[in-house]
């Protein structure tokens, strides 16, 4: 039987029609989630990937917690490895932010019992919001900012130097205050342990801060799960128990996706109290040099590192106290375990935080685990939540860095090279992973 041209037509564009519908979850399973949610609810159906996992790999807890939340614990002085590359620059790791440019007989003042009067509303004015783009909600967040200072750049000027890769999921506080110091004359500090009373005075101030905080989708959204985010504060206002955000991802208006109201989305204080400490409230603040006095003031003692890291912890033992069954508590426990360079301390945080259950996300912004289990040997540990946090979506050179340092400490110098070599091309500036690998090749076979 021989089939007419038009038969044959036929049966190719229905193979077409087929091999497209075959192809369709994959191709749209490969979009990240957050853009993805912003395609027809049919469309989102198809690709939503199946949630098999949605907490991180737990561990069994062996270590005496009460001993970690006793103010007995001794603490000691961040030091770097000695015969290994230095971790990472990062609020999560054990070297701390640096502090910022002062004036040189300035001395930061020490904490007065009094608080300083603050209006009851306060906003910034001169801010140009922007829509991130593929995974770019650093770099646009950070553009939005500087606009707020003259700085006419864009998200696309800010990536290029932030995340060569826009695939990179993530770009560190400690990445956007070193780009501000530069690429601007502006100067930028990143902090932890911060409070309500601090940001509210740098905003009543002029000083725009960036919040680095967990959400939970809003609305049709809320299928994604937990993200790690960045929220620039543009206002608040005491009376109604709120400040605003521009939201380069939802926007300046409580409706998603829309700037229909310029005054910000809302962020009340209950929700800054329940959100914030995912990621150990931390927050960034940009400032002309010669204002550089007048934030450490409105910082207080926190503008010390060590001091900073004392007071979290000190404040860190009595919230886990409280609340023992918030696994984000002990994950930042575990942060400021390492940062005072107690890592046996930092890991058993870590275990429990484990134990508890974590959003499987988390190990895109947050690095602590990692170090922890590297510096107590712990190596086994730290692959196996690379290789979690790395499956179907390989766009964490943190990952592949802590992934190569643990299999060169099995003596697995192959998987190391090829894991190191992977975070270097993966993000060129990422400095650790080239001296890593350079450490390799010089010394290893």
């Amino acid at each position: 039987m021989v089939m007419s041209k038009r038969t044959i037509i036929l049966l190719s564009l229905v193979g077409l029609i087929l091999v497209g519908l075959l192809a369709t979850p994959t191709i749209l399973r490969a979009i990240p989630p957050r853009y993805l949610a912003r395609l027809p609810k049919p469309i989102q159906d198809i690709g939503a990937p199946p949630q098999t996992v949605a907490i991180l790999p737990t561990v069994a807890v062996t270590a005496d917690l009460n001993r970690l939340l006793s103010a007995g614990t001794p603490t000691a002085v961040p030091l770097p490895p000695t015969n290994t590359p230095q971790p990472l620059t990062n609020q999560a790791t054990a070297t701390p932010p640096a502090s910022p440019s002062l004036p040189p007989t300035f001395t930061p003042p020490p904490p007065t019992a009094t608080l300083v009067p603050l209006p009851a509303a306060a906003r910034l004015e001169g801010i140009t919001h922007q829509f991130q783009e593929w995974n770019n909600c650093g770099p646009a967040t950070l553009a939005m900012t500087l606009s707020y200072f003259g700085i006419r750049t864009n998200q696309k000027e800010t990536a290029a130097i932030l995340k060569p890769n826009p695939e990179d999921r993530n770009v560190s506080p400690a990445e956007m205050a070193a780009y501000v110091k530069t690429q601007t004359d502006l100067q930028a500090i990143t902090r932890v342990n911060g409070d309500a009373y601090t940001v509210r005075r740098l905003l009543a101030n002029g000083f725009p801060v960036i919040l680095e905080i967990g959400i939970d989708p809003p609305g049709e959204f809320r299928w994604l799960g937990w993200y790690g985010h960045y929220m620039l504060l543009v206002a608040y206002d005491d009376a109604q128990q709120q400040f605003w955000t521009y939201d380069s991802w939802l926007g300046t208006s409580d409706e998603p996706l829309q700037n229909a109201d310029a005054d910000g989305r809302d962020l009340t204080y209950a929700d800054l109290a329940t959100y914030w400490p995912h990621f150990n409230r931390n927050y960034i603040v940009l400032y002309e040099p010669e204002r550089a006095a007048e934030v450490a003031d409105i910082i207080g003692a926190n503008i010390d590192d060590a001091t900073m890291w004392q007071n979290a912890l000190t404040a860190l033992r009595a919230e886990t106290a409280a609340a023992p069954d918030n696994a984000f508590n002990w994950f930042n426990l575990g942060t400021t375990y390492n940062a005072l360079g107690q890592y046996e301390d930092a890991a058993a945080a870590f275990d429990q935080a484990r134990a508890i259950g974590l959003p499987w996300r988390m190990l895109w912004y947050q690095f602590g685990p990692y170090e922890a289990y590297y510096q107590t040997g712990r190596n086994d540990d730290v692959i196996l939540l690379a290789n979690v946090t790395l499956e179907n979506r390989p766009y964490f050179e943190e990952s592949f860095y802590y992934k190569g340092l643990a299999e060169e400490a099995q003596g697995n110098l192959k998987d190391a090279r090829q894991d190191l070599q992977q975070a270097a091309d993966f993000n060129p500036n990422f400095a650790p992973a080239a001296a890593a690998l350079a450490n390799i090749q010089d010394g290893g076979s």
